[in-house]
């Protein structure tokens, strides 16, 4: 619906426009007539002459916007546009629920919300996730979907309803995959998140612009590019098999910056087959296909980007057994391969060590 509007919708710019759709038509525009006959009934069934020569209001003119945007009539607009006004604002976190499991409140202190119009910028220590949602509130329940632009997430959709009261804002979303979910409830496997926020600062917040879209950057080591076809498997190898199934995270540094203790048992790493996702609090991190070379040493691991995201990009990174736990030092996007497990501040590098579930 509202992809046709323009960004952050302003109810006195689209007044705007109906006034000077108005008067083009008044002149006798043949574009602006063109616009009036194809979006409003009644002039469907009338000549250009006769629209001509017929006294229309601004009213019809209001009518014609509201149609060309997906909407019934102009007071949906005015209700629209009103209710994105009535959600901006920076929002802080007071719980979250994700598959019938409740995130410890340690999780949400430095998380927030922030929203601009149509625009928002999901703000955690794990990532930062900006972009556009649109909403419905014709529908019982509010319908919103999101659209991912900028961060793990990029590229993706959630579904969701929502709910909202003056400073109290309820949103039931489908993680990326999930259907729409019908009531403002989770339960294990559902694919849900459930999140009560309220509003801490009212006015519109500076620097909310729905993200950059990053193309995908050629991916490259010291000598050149590798062959996506590699990473197809026929079997597995002995490091694959025993990274199969579910695996925990005991540590996780990223750039030289330490993840609380409090916020790794909402970690997941589940290996099938070479694929591999890297899930924190519900929100995918990294899914992609691996190749593994265990001649080299440290054993030498590539990742084959599948995520919206970064898809077709590839990582480098080197990993080793510690126990029955399992070390992952990973470079950023067009870094070559770490030459030890070193993360320091400005490395772009990822250390996870992981335990099996």
């Amino acid at each position: 619906m509202t992809e046709r509007l323009p960004a952050r919708p302003n109810l006195e710019h689209l007044r705007t426009q109906a006034k000077k759709l108005l008067t083009q038509i008044n002149k006798g525009d043949k574009s602006a007539i063109a616009l009036l006959m194809k979006h409003l009934p009644a002039a469907r069934k009338m000549t250009s002459d006769a629209l001509g020569q017929s006294k229309l209001r601004l009213a019809d003119a209001q009518s014609v916007i509201a149609r060309k945007a997906g909407f019934a009539n102009w007071p949906a607009v005015v209700r629209h546009v009103s209710q994105l006004r009535d959600m901006e604002g920076v929002w802080d976190y007071v719980d979250l629920e994700v598959d019938g499991t409740k995130i410890p409140a340690s999780m949400l202190a430095s998380s927030r919300l922030l929203i601009d119009g149509d625009r928002f910028r999901m703000e955690s220590p794990e990532a930062n996730f900006e972009g556009v949602f649109t909403i419905d509130i014709e529908k019982v329940p509010n319908r919103i979907d999101i659209e991912f632009v900028e961060g793990p997430e990029a590229g993706n959709w959630s579904y969701g309803i929502f709910e909202l009261d003056g400073d109290h804002f309820k949103i039931c979303l489908g993680l990326t995959g999930a259907e729409r979910p019908e009531a403002f409830v989770t339960s294990e496997g559902s694919g849900h998140a459930l999140e009560n926020l309220k509003r801490v600062i009212k006015t519109r917040p500076d620097g909310v612009d729905e993200g950059n879209p990053q193309p995908c950057k050629p991916t490259v080591t010291t000598n050149a590019s590798v062959d996506a076809s590699l990473f197809m498997i026929d079997s597995l190898t002995l490091a694959l098999s025993r990274l199969q199934g579910d695996w925990l995270p005991t540590e996780l540094i990223q750039n030289g910056q330490k993840l609380a203790e409090s916020m790794l048992p909402w970690g997941l790493r589940t290996t099938t087959g070479n694929e591999v996702k890297v899930i924190f609090g519900g929100q995918t991190m990294v899914h992609a296909r691996m190749r593994i070379d265990e001649t080299q040493s440290p054993i030498a691991v590539d990742y084959l980007n599948v995520g919206r995201s970064a898809k077709g990009q590839v990582t480098f990174g080197i990993m080793q057994w510690i126990g029955e736990e399992v070390l992952i030092c990973m470079s950023a996007p067009g870094n070559p391969r770490p030459p030890d497990f070193s993360c320091d501040a400005g490395s772009g590098r990822t250390l996870s060590r992981w335990r099996h579930k």
